[in-house]
């Protein structure tokens, strides 16, 4: 298995607790958490992480997909988008930005074992 470091940014604090469980316990390392989508650019900078998963709604004006077309700016980093809602409108708009995998919440550790191994 190759250990990735996982940016992870959720506004949520306990999905934040879970998904950093998840993660570590299928071996992989926390690169860096964000709540916003500004942090989310920010840590995307600094931590270089090797996979980002990132919720859609987002604490403030921004949202995860505007976040992520900020970092496409300057990575080309694996996207995994998560999100409470999977309508249309907002998988197509997810989609655009190149994305590695969408996940309905709950993220289960299946789900995150298939996408991070």
């Amino acid at each position: 298995m190759n250990v990735k470091n996982v940016l992870i940014v959720e506004d949520d604090p306990i999905l934040l607790f879970v998904n950093e469980k998840l993660i570590t316990n299928l071996g992989h390392t926390i690169a860096g958490t964000a709540r916003t989508g500004p942090e989310a650019i920010d840590k995307a900078k600094s931590c270089n992480p090797d996979i980002i998963l990132i919720d859609i709604r987002l604490l403030g004006p921004m949202d995860g997909i505007e976040a992520v077309c900020e970092i496409r700016k300057f990575s080309n980093v694996p996207i995994v988008f998560v999100s409470g809602n999977s309508d249309p409108k907002t998988f197509e708009r997810a989609k655009e930005t190149e994305i590695k995998a969408f996940l309905t919440k709950p993220v289960s550790l299946e789900m995150l074992k298939e996408i991070l191994d």
